[in-house]
């Protein structure tokens, strides 16, 4: 078993600490992240966790996850898969809303593993389906079926923050298993990196910073698309429908006239496709 990587634990402090530093009201309330991620004490001076230098990219993670759960109020999925699950704490925070849909978690076994028993130790009964894939050798959608997805069912399918670290082959064979394996009315988010070009200028020095971090880290960013790449990938693959969501757009939608103008950086976008 190990641990998750420290990508998924900079989310989850991240939404914790919009409730802890951030001025009301908040996109997202999750102080939750901090219990399940545990971390050590001072977690709160690392440099990653600077409350002003880090604050452009803690208000887009909240942004982008208030955008998939508004999404997920609006349209009742029956079925909701996380692909990357990471360290994501919907079903803990909304009970209520997670209690109508069966919730299956696709991620890496051992960073599962750990994560399953961490809220074990919480005492937090859950209906999670969990998915244990390893992406080099098993495929994910025979191991989600064989946990009970229902593919004749409607179904929501996110993956928050992974498309930038697959090849551009591993993203297009996703579009295409989901274009042709989900059934009629079901709905993908996914987020997307743009090319630095795309990406507005006072963000760009805090992009670059990222991708050099996570080429240090071992996990480095492998693929950028500009939107009409994303939108004609998904429409290849064989969507019904595609639509491109700008992260300006969502900063517009949920940061707008704040008091202490928090602004989420650009950078990343979304894509929204249906079938």
């Amino acid at each position: 078993m190990s641990e998750p990587d420290s990508t998924a634990v900079r989310v989850a402090l991240w939404r914790a600490m919009h409730v802890r530093v951030d001025a009301p009201p908040h996109v997202l309330d999750d102080e939750f992240g901090i219990r399940l991620a545990d971390p050590a004490p001072g977690w709160q001076d690392r440099p990653d966790m600077h409350p002003q230098g880090t604050a452009p990219f803690r208000a887009w993670v909240v942004v982008r996850a208030r955008f998939v759960e508004d999404l997920i109020r609006e349209t009742s999925p029956e079925q909701y898969v996380l692909l990357g699950a990471g360290l994501d704490t919907f079903a803990q925070r909304e009970p209520g809303l997670a209690a109508g849909m069966t919730i299956f978690e696709i991620d890496q076994p051992g960073p599962q593993e750990w994560k399953r028993k961490r809220l074990a130790s919480l005492c937090y009964a859950d209906g999670l389906r969990f998915v244990p894939v390893d992406f080099e050798r098993d495929s994910w959608w025979d191991r989600l079926v064989a946990a009970g997805f229902d593919a004749a069912r409607p179904a929501l399918v996110s993956s928050m923050g992974v498309s930038m670290y697959l090849t551009d082959e591993a993203n297009r064979a996703t579009l295409r298993q989901l274009a042709s394996s989900l059934a009629p009315r079901s709905t993908l988010i996914m987020t997307f990196q743009l090319p630095e070009s795309l990406v507005e200028e006072p963000d760009r020095p805090g992009r670059r910073f990222s991708i050099e971090g996570a080429a240090r880290s071992g996990t480095p960013f492998i693929s950028f698309y500009s939107p009409s790449q994303m939108l004609a990938m998904a429409r290849e693959a064989g969507f019904r429908d595609a639509r491109h969501v700008s992260g300006v757009e969502l900063r517009e939608r949920y940061l707008s006239g704040r008091a202490d103008r928090l602004r989420s950086s650009s950078g990343e976008d979304l894509l929204v496709a249906t079938t």
